[in-house]
């Protein structure tokens, strides 16, 4: 790979390319940022290789940070030997200091050795593992016998359970007696033990080869998985790809290899059934512990990837080569590791770790992940969602069916085990059952009833504090924190619905008549007035519990910084308690308390500034001023003011205005034309006119028309139909009429972010009026009295007001930045609402748009424009040649 070596003020910084001044700037400032410590906050356009520009900056910090450590390590390891040898033999007492001089040199003497026996320590435990990894890098043999262990280990597990089986068979009319017995592992045990804890958490005693005290590490995360990866694939074809240790962490949907778990589908399944066949791992390591007295245990389904050696293995392969989560998956199913868990024991040595928002936001995910954030770096990209995922990470609902299902699941489990169960363990089931009951009861509802059946009486919705909910629920008396240390109650009651909540479980008229209650509720819930989508019924027969916990630990919040909303439907199933953050900063705040630097990297983060208060870098682009002609466009063709306000927009004569000017641009413009709707229902609306006017049929003689699908699993075909089409029209090959192609959007929907329009995928971007959040929601409203009531003015400026222009030109710069995606692209931009010239709306475009928009009053001065600049891009379209030889490269990202 040729590297070009950038040195910027005495930081050297490889790069796989000459990069581009903005580039220089980006790292140069990202460098002193991390030195300095603190909150940065960066903001750069999309296309102009911020990614590479993080990976580069960070990494060449990193390589310094440490070369700096080992030179420190150096120095105090000398700094003993120097002090032997300056030191005097003398014993002679010191005045000045009321004791004897060879006192004050043993002090100081010995804190030095101790600080040079921990350096000495830790550049043992450095070297030992460096030389691990280059052993496991280039000794094949060890791989190959790691290999033929497992096969060896494979091998007997199935003679083991073949033995099991036959004598499972042979022990006839004593199953059900063992069935009864085995029902021990659904009893609540108070404590765990050592041993299981540490085998829970991967840990032996002899396993420290790749454990340091410290090592400094980077932690990037974002989004989306497929963001992830493209960051993944930058390191790899990076300089720093070869020497990087890097770990891809993600959830165990994203990770599990069993297909047996995989099938379940749903998130809150798969991690129910993946804790439950850890807790019989550990048990089953313990069952060779029972006395010959008892009786023999029935065998229980255990994870065939759960093998800490092949995990240990899995982890030494992630930590020798950079590897993105499927080739992850890819190598856990080889040497049949558990990814998910195999990621999390390569942690320790690792020095980038990749993830999502949530397991690095969220407090007690980032705690199970074992995630440590003391004295670390964290890079947020794609941050202009950042309040946004932290209001909604610790933001919980629950709704009344959930709320009714739990009591119901947990009152029969309390029934059938109550007299084996601990006293106190007995009291935090009757406490959680008391919080259930009045948690429907303020619904307007009854536990002991069907919630299907159980009308309200009076609907609506109502907002109150933390504390007005617990004094109203009657529950302001209760140590809320002492039942969420209570969470071992989630894994036995799934075992428990697992084993009784389908009719196929129930064996014995005995059992019959202790589970048919808990059968009959859960069937209920299933019968409801409507048929509902089968997934979110086998969701309902999951662990309600867990929605329930999130919501309890919603409201250990501060009181003011959340809401409760009681969303009161028709009936008790529909009605719902939802717990509103409206303060992300309380938590935002622990992490950048612990972090020596936070680094906010991202396209658009006006709001974050406003919130943040830290100082930012703001880039431009690298693509030629020429290359990009941004147009508000206040009136149209026949003189109609835009302005697609929720009042006028579904006037007639706005519809056709909005119409007219698209016929127009598609007779100029060539390539792909994108156009963004504020939602949904009035793309649905727009469309459904214009087919009754005729006006639809018009736009299709110029260009082939594609529509947005609402559902995720069919953007991906849409969007390979509409690559086709300008690939077809780009070759000369049009069929009949169609020339190009013209795609309906929505502001907000599956491709507005994330997907690249780049070169002729989106030579003009189209925004229809301005995408305001709904203003009545109560959610936004309380956010907006809370804002008022917390944050000065600014400018003379409500916050609220401010919060409302952010959100909506948040989601206007994101849509419009899907088209200019590297130096060479070029696209026009329209800007359809005379709202947009306003300087309080103008002021929050991007200042790289910004400084190159026009503002035309006439559809004609405007049009007049576009024609000139789509001449050029005609004769650059047709000399061009094609970009990439990927039918499908909306989701990769443009190399500059």
């Amino acid at each position: 790979m040729d590297v070009t070596i950038v040195e910027i003020h005495s930081a050297r910084f490889p790069f796989p390319f000459s990069p581009y001044r903005i580039q220089e700037e980006f790292m140069a400032a990202l460098y002193r940022a991390l030195e300095a410590g603190g909150v940065g906050i960066f903001e750069s356009p999309t296309g102009t290789g911020k990614s590479l520009s993080l990976i580069c900056g960070a990494l060449a910090w990193l390589r310094d940070c440490e070369e700096r450590k080992r030179q420190d390590e150096a120095r105090l390891l000398q700094e003993p030997e120097q002090r032997d040898r300056e030191s005097s033999p003398g014993g002679a007492p010191d005045p000045a200091a009321g004791e004897p001089a060879w006192v004050a040199e043993f002090v100081q003497g010995k804190a030095a050795r101790d600080r040079a026996d921990r350096a000495k320590e830790e550049q043992i435990k450095r070297k030992k593992r460096e030389e691990r990894l280059e052993k496991i890098r280039h000794n094949v043999q060890l791989k190959y016998a790691s290999k033929r262990k497992k096969c060896e280990d494979d091998e007997t597990e199935r003679l083991l359970q073949l033995s099991k089986e036959i004598l499972s068979k042979e022990a006839g009319s004593d199953v059900l007696e063992q069935l009864d017995h085995n029902e021990e592992e659904l009893i609540l045990a108070e404590y765990e033990s050592d041993e299981e804890k540490k085998v829970g958490a991967g840990l032996d005693e002899d396993d420290d080869d790749l454990e340091e005290e410290h090592v400094t590490k980077i932690y990037y995360c974002s989004r989306t998985h497929s963001q992830l990866s493209q960051f993944v694939h930058e390191v790899q074809k990076s300089p720093f790809g070869k020497e990087t240790r890097l770990v891809s962490l993600g959830s165990r949907q994203s990770l599990c290899v069993n297909e047996e778990v995989r099938r379940l589908g749903a998130v809150q399944l798969i991690n129910d059934r993946c804790m439950e066949l850890q807790k019989n791992k550990h048990e089953k390591k313990n069952e060779g512990e029972e006395t010959a007295g008892k009786r023999r245990r029935v065998s229980r389904a255990v994870c065939p990837f759960y093998s800490y050696e092949q995990m240990q293995f899995l982890r030494d392969e992630v930590l020798v080569d950079v590897k993105d989560i499927e080739q992850l998956v890819t190598m856990g199913k080889k040497t049949k590791a558990c990814p998910y868990y195999g990621s999390r024991y390569a942690i320790p040595a690792a020095q980038l770790v990749v993830l999502p928002y949530q397991m690095l936001l969220h407090e007690s995910t980032r705690n199970a992940s074992g995630i440590k954030l003391k004295d670390q770096v964290v890079i947020i990209d794609e941050a202009h969602n950042l309040i946004d995922t932290i209001t909604c990470i610790y933001s919980a609902e629950v709704s009344g069916s959930q709320l009714c299902c739990a009591y119901s699941q947990l009152l029969q489990y309390m029934e059938r085990y109550r007299k084996r169960l601990k006293a106190k363990n007995l009291m935090y089931i009757k406490q959680i059952l008391y919080l259930l009951e009045r948690f429907v009861s303020v619904l307007g509802g009854n536990v002991n009833q069907n919630p299907n059946t159980q009308s309200i009486s009076q609907a609506g919705t109502e907002l109150e504090s933390i504390n007005d909910f617990l004094f109203q629920s009657q529950i302001d008396n209760i140590n809320l924190f002492k039942p969420l240390t209570f969470s071992i109650l989630l894994c036995q009651l799934f075992g428990f619905v697992e084993r009784y909540g389908a009719p196929t479980a129930v064996k014995t008229n005995k059992e019959n008549q202790k589970t048919t209650g808990l059968q009959n509720f859960l069937l209920t819930l299933q019968q409801g007035p409507e048929k509902e989508d089968p997934e979110i019924d086998q969701l309902k027969m999951a662990s309600p519990l867990m929605h329930i916990e999130g919501f309890l630990s919603a409201l250990t919040n501060a009181n003011q910084d959340g809401r409760v909303i009681l969303n009161r439907q028709g009936t008790v199933s529909q009605s719902s308690l939802k717990f509103l953050l409206l303060n992300p900063a309380v938590h935002f705040a622990k992490v950048v308390k612990e972090c020596r630097a936070v680094i906010i990297a991202g396209v658009w983060l006006c709001l974050n500034k406003a919130l943040l208060l830290s100082a930012c870098l703001s880039t431009g682009h690298v693509i030629p001023p020429e290359n990009i002609l941004p147009i508000i466009l206040c009136s149209g063709p026949s003189n109609q003011q835009l302005e697609f306000t929720y009042q006028k927009r579904d006037q007639p004569q706005m519809m056709d205005e909005a119409g007219r000017i698209l016929c127009n641009l598609c007779n100029v413009v060539p390539g792909g034309v994108v156009c963004f709707f504020p939602s949904y229902e009035y793309e649905k609306q727009v469309y459904t006119h214009w087919e009754g006017t005729g006006l639809l049929t018009r736009l299709a003689t110029k260009k082939k028309i594609f529509q947005e699908p609402k559902r995720a699993n069919q953007v991906e075909q849409v969007l390979a139909e509409y690559a086709k089409c300008i690939k077809v029209s780009r070759a000369g090959k049009e069929h009949g009429n169609l020339l190009w192609a013209l795609l309906f959007s929505v502001v907000g929907g599956k491709m507005s972010e994330g997907i690249n329009f780049s070169d002729d995928l989106g030579r003009c971007v189209v925004m229809v009026g301005m995408p305001y959040p709904n203003i009545k929601s109560p959610e936004l409203q309380e956010k907006m009295a809370w804002l008022d009531k917390t944050m000065p003015k600014t400018a003379g400026q409500a916050p609220s007001r401010m919060l409302i222009e952010n959100l909506c030109m948040k989601a206007v710069n994101q849509s419009i930045g899907r088209a200019i995606r590297h130096q060479k692209d070029f696209a026009s931009i329209l800007l359809l609402d005379h709202r947009y010239a306003r300087p309080a709306v103008f002021n929050k475009l991007p200042q790289w748009i910004k400084e190159r928009t026009l503002i035309k009053t006439g559809f004609g001065q405007a049009f007049a424009e576009l024609r000139k600049v789509s001449v050029t891009s005609s004769q650059c379209t047709l000399h061009m040649e094609t970009p990439t030889k990927d039918p499908f490269p909306f989701m990769h990202s443009s190399s500059p």
